[in-house]
């Protein structure tokens, strides 16, 4: 079963992998980005729109962590307080 997934998530990545350069490769008319503050160079079309992607992947990524760190810390203090009201003897 392991191996499936394996092969399946390889498959998967193969086929991310070849859309994108069939996505760059058909989009290289070059475009000027202007931030409002700032003017970057000319570059390809695809350049700009996967950089956007994976920047967009990695601010997801990284606010995904913060709110996973957050509830872990809540369900260890969660759990800190049940081992501490099981373990309490009757008076």
């Amino acid at each position: 079963m392991k191996i499936l997934f394996r092969i399946l998530f390889i498959a998967i990545l193969l086929l991310v992998v070849a859309v994108g350069v069939l996505f760059a490769v058909q989009n290289t008319t070059p475009i000027a980005l202007d931030l409002l503050v700032v003017a970057l160079p000319e570059r390809s079309l695809a350049l700009w729109v996967l950089l956007a992607f994976a920047l967009g992947g990695i601010i997801g990524m990284l606010t995904s962590v913060g709110i996973v760190w957050r509830l872990r810390a809540a369900l260890l203090k969660t759990n800190r307080q049940v081992r501490k009201l099981t373990h309490k003897e009757p008076a």
